[in-house]
């Protein structure tokens, strides 16, 4: 695989599961309805994916020796994987109750960067559980801190 499409998958795998749970988890505890999780899914599938690859696209032309081919083979494959993974989130929403669906696009989620970073890690000739074990905790990080927030949102209204 390209060093290209690499990194834009990468980012929007990366971006896209973190970027959704967070999303989903505080949603979910500042207004327990599935309506607005699943609103919530769509438009940062949509919007993240679209800011995020313009962000790489922007970030990719500060390198110099980047052809203009990179640019963009980093950019579509950020957009696309950004939104294909945060339109994965929808399944379990749409399928399950709202408290099942968050534990499950918890697992699902949590489970894709273990994976990945298993892979990266292997690429890199690095021990994976010191990879895993940091990409897991910044991705625990986030949803214990929007759980909270959407708690205390809740408190707001």
């Amino acid at each position: 695989m390209r060093v290209s499409f690499k990194k834009g998958l990468g980012f929007g795998l990366a971006s896209g599961i973190i970027t959704t749970l967070g999303m989903i988890v505080g949603l979910d505890s500042s207004t327990h309805s599935k309506i607005v999780v699943i609103g919530g899914i769509l438009m940062i599938a949509v919007a993240d994916a679209l800011s995020d690859s313009l962000g790489i696209h922007l970030s990719e032309e500060t390198g110099l020796k980047n052809s203009r081919k990179k640019i963009w083979e980093s950019t579509a494959a950020t957009f696309f994987s950004k939104l294909f993974f945060a339109l994965t989130f929808i399944v379990p929403v749409l399928l399950f109750s709202l408290s099942t669906a968050i534990l499950i696009s918890i697992i699902w989620g949590l489970s894709l960067i273990t994976i990945f970073s298993y892979y990266l890690a292997r690429q890199r000739g690095i021990r994976p559980q010191y990879a895993i074990l940091e990409h897991l905790a910044i991705a625990i990080i986030v949803i214990v801190a929007t759980y909270y927030i959407g708690n205390w949102i809740a408190t707001l209204g």
